[in-house]
């Protein structure tokens, strides 16, 4: 996220390159949720992320549809981020402590006019939704859960979300969303599993950052301890795809301090954007996949695929079926 740009049993499954692990109580919702009775499937919402626009997600509402999902797409331009330096005017914004409302308005209508367009998709079948949220777009989500309520949702899957704030005092670090992060993690609805209502965080591990200088960090403890959730879940696409550079380049370094500006850490996996730690939240069903990119822009289904790729949403879209 930029400054400026704001302004446990495993068991195998078909394909040989590909295990999915997870605890004993996540098994037991996945295999609870799974025996009730189906009706029609659900259609899904997709948020766009910071800095993306809705053509970015067409593909993704493409292969959605080819799996029987109707899908909609909150309509958001590029240049529509812009009207987030409204926020440079509340002093909020300088003391870290911004709000969502009434900056982020504009985009919680958007989410609200999809809404309403996936339940014209579902031609008249009375039931809920899914909100698929990618990156910025998945902690928005939870905004609008709050300010709008949730009776017409059942599932939010987040693809690459930085849900948790970073962690205050640390040096260098600064954060991105000058306090939104902070007050989502203090005012709206902690993340459930349940058949009412289901989250499931999606990360990435696409490229482990590395620091500046090989100092020891008061902080990896810490980092670590946070990754520890209730439930969870991971799925292996292709260690191909990941980056395994050895040793620290520049690369590693410069996405290193991406990371340490999201969690307080620079050498933890992430999907090259956000760290896998930041994308998950306690009481969902957190799931990580390797080799897994951030975003769709800068991405290729083959050498660099994103969370929409065709083989990615092979491994998350049972959870929008049942």
């Amino acid at each position: 996220m930029n400054v400026v740009a704001w302004l446990s049993p495993c068991t195998t499954i078909s394909s040989p390159n590909i295990f999915s692990c997870c605890s004993a109580i996540s098994c037991q919702a996945e295999s609870s949720l799974t025996t009730t009775t189906a009706t029609a499937i659900r259609p899904a919402v997709i948020l766009p992320g910071l800095g993306n626009n809705t053509n970015d997600y067409e593909k993704l509402a493409l292969i959605l549809k080819g799996y029987g999902v109707p899908t909609a797409i909150a309509k958001v331009s590029r240049i529509d981020w812009l009207r987030n330096a409204a926020g440079l005017l509340d002093t909020n914004y300088w003391r870290g402590t911004l709000q969502p409302r009434p900056v982020l308005d504009w985009y919680l209508k958007r989410i609200d006019e999809a809404v309403s367009e996936a339940k014209e998709l579902a031609q008249g079948e009375s039931g809920t939704l899914s909100l698929i949220g990618h990156s910025a777009g998945g902690w928005l989500a939870r905004v609008y859960l709050q300010e709008f309520g949730s009776s017409d949702i059942s599932l939010l899957l987040t693809l690459g979300t930085p849900h948790l704030p970073p962690p205050k005092g640390l040096p260098g670090v600064i954060d991105q969303t000058r306090g939104l992060l902070y007050y989502v993690e203090k005012n709206c609805g902690k993340a459930v599993y349940s058949p009412e209502l289901r989250y499931v965080c999606i990360a990435g591990r696409y490229i482990q950052g590395s620091r500046f200088f090989d100092s020891s960090s008061t902080y990896s403890s810490e980092v670590m301890d946070g990754a520890e959730q209730p439930m969870s879940e991971v799925a292996a696409v292709s260690n191909t795809n990941a980056e395994t550079e050895t040793g620290s380049t520049f690369r590693t370094r410069f996405v290193g301090q991406g990371y340490k500006q999201v969690c307080g850490q620079a050498d933890v996996w992430g999907d090259g954007v956000v760290p896998e730690v930041s994308a998950h939240l306690k009481g969902a069903l957190n799931v990580t996949l390797e080799g897994v990119y951030h975003s769709p822009v800068g991405s290729d289904d083959a050498t660099r695929p994103w969370y929409g790729s065709p083989a990615v949403v092979e491994q998350w879209i049972r959870h929008l079926l049942v």
